[in-house]
C-alpha cells in the first residue's frame, strides 16, 4: 500500500504503518491536551497505541488461520480506521473462511476475557458513553474496545469478518459471485447508516469508516466476480503482444521518448536473444529523471528484475494471484524463456469490460 512503511516483519508478515496513522495519533494527544492537559494527552496516545496492538492481534488471528489452510499473509498495514491483513486469496471453502474470519474477533475477546479475568478490568453501560475520556481506566477502557471491536466486526456486511461469514453461509445455497454480491450490498447499507451516523453527529471519524466500507465491499465483489470469469480463460488470450522493447544499456532518454511515442506503462528490458531480464515502469522511470541521476544512465539500473513468468497456458486466476504479490506485470515465455508477451492489470480488467462481465 502506497504511504506506507515497513518496521519489521512478526511471524513470516510484514508490519506496515500508513503515514496517515500518526495524524491520528497527533489528533488524540491535541484533543486530550486541550480538555486534560499533558497527562491526559500522554495517557491518550498511549491508549491508541495499546489499542492498535490488540487491532495487530486480531489481523493476526486470520494470518495464523489463512496459514493453516496454505494462505500466506505478505503484509499487515495499521491504517487510522484499523488494520488490513492482505491476504493472498481468502479460502473458497466455506467452513475454512468462517474459520478465517472469525479467528481475528476471537483474539479480540480473548484479550476482553483476559483484562477482566486477570486484570480486573471490570466495565460497566455506563462506561461506554464515557470511552472516548481519560474517566473509566485504562485497562476498562482497552477491555470495552477489545469487545466493541469484536461485536462490530461481525455485522454481516463487507468488508467486516461477518460479511466474510454471511458470504459462506449464502455459499451453502448460491454460487460465490452471487453471495458475495449479497454480502457487499449488505456493506454498502451499513456503509450508508455509518455515514449518515457520522455526519449527523459530527463524527468524522465514522464518515471515513463509512467511505472504506462501501469502497471495499464494491471492490470485494468486483475482485470475485472477476476471477469467476479467469477461470475460463487462459495467459494467452490476456496477454499484450505489441509492445515496445528496451534494450539493458538504452539511456534513460531513450526511454523517455519511448513513453512520449506510445501508451504503455512499463517496457520490457529484452536481451540480445530476446530473453527478459526485467520491466521499466514510467514511475521508476520518472522517479529517476525528477531525481539527481543521470539522463544517460542505463536503464537497466532502475529496472525491476523480480518479474514473475508464466506459460500461455497458464489460467488468467493464477496470473490474478501473482499480480496481487505487486509485480508490475506478469511476463508470458516460452520454454526457452523467450517473452511473447505480458499481462498487467489493466488491460485484465479491460479483457473481463469487453467480455461483458
Amino acid at each position: 500500500m502506497t504511504w506506507s512503511f515497513s518496521i519489521g516483519r512478526i511471524l513470516g508478515s510484514d508490519l506496515r504503518v500508513h503515514v496517515t496513522f500518526f495524524l491520528l495519533l497527533a489528533w488524540v494527544g491535541f484533543a486530550a491536551y486541550s480538555e486534560a492537559g499533558l497527562p491526559g494527552a500522554i495517557e491518550n496516545i498511549l491508549f491508541v497505541i495499546a489499542l492498535f496492538a490488540c487491532v495487530v492481534a486480531h489481523e493476526f488471528g486470520h494470518a495464523l488461520m489463512a496459514r493453516r489452510y496454505g494462505i500466506a499473509t505478505p503484509d499487515i498495514t495499521l491504517l487510522p480506521i484499523g488494520g488490513l491483513a492482505r491476504l493472498e486469496r481468502m479460502p473458497e471453502n466455506p467452513r475454512r473462511e468462517i474459520a478465517v474470519a472469525l479467528a481475528g474477533p476471537a483474539v479480540n475477546i480473548v484479550i476482553w476475557a483476559l483484562l477482566v479475568v486477570v486484570f480486573g478490568a471490570g466495565i460497566s453501560v455506563d462506561d461506554l458513553a464515557v470511552i472516548d475520556s481519560t474517566g473509566p481506566g485504562f485497562l476498562q477502557r482497552l477491555a470495552i474496545v477489545n469487545l466493541f471491536l469484536a461485536v462490530f466486526n461481525m455485522i454481516p456486511a463487507f468488508p467486516m469478518d461477518g460479511g466474510r461469514v454471511f458470504r459462506a453461509f449464502l455459499c451453502l445455497w448460491t454460487d460465490r459471485v452471487t453471495a458475495t454480491r449479497w454480502a457487499a450490498i449488505a456493506g454498502q447499507v451499513v456503509a450508508f447508516g455509518l455515514g449518515f451516523a457520522g455526519l449527523s453527529g459530527g463524527n468524522p471519524v465514522l464518515v471515513l469508516i463509512a467511505l472504506f466500507v462501501f469502497v471495499a465491499a464494491n471492490a470485494e465483489s468486483q475482485d470475485v466476480a472477476m476471477r469467476a470469469a479467469a477461470r475460463r480463460v487462459l495467459a494467452r488470450d490476456a496477454m499484450i503482444t505489441r509492445f515496445e522493447s528496451l534494450h539493458p544499456e538504452d539511456t534513460l532518454d531513450v526511454a523517455a521518448n519511448a513513453v512520449i511515442r506510445t501508451t504503455q506503462h512499463e517496457f520490457p528490458i529484452l536481451d540480445p536473444n530476446g530473453r527478459l531480464l526485467g520491466f521499466l515502469t514510467r514511475e521508476a522511470l520518472f522517479a529517476a529523471l525528477a531525481g539527481d541521476g543521470s539522463r544517460l544512465q542505463a536503464v537497466s539500473s532502475i529496472a525491476e528484475t523480480q518479474i514473475p513468468t508464466v506459460s500461455l497456458l497458464t489460467g488468467l486466476e493464477q496470473v490474478l494471484d501473482t499480480l496481487h504479490t505487486g509485480a508490475p506485470a506478469v511476463a508470458v515465455c516460452t520454454e526457452s524463456g523467450h517473452l511473447t508477451g505480458y499481462i498487467t492489470r489493466e488491460n485484465v480488467g479491460e479483457l473481463m469490460v469487453l467480455q461483458g462481465r
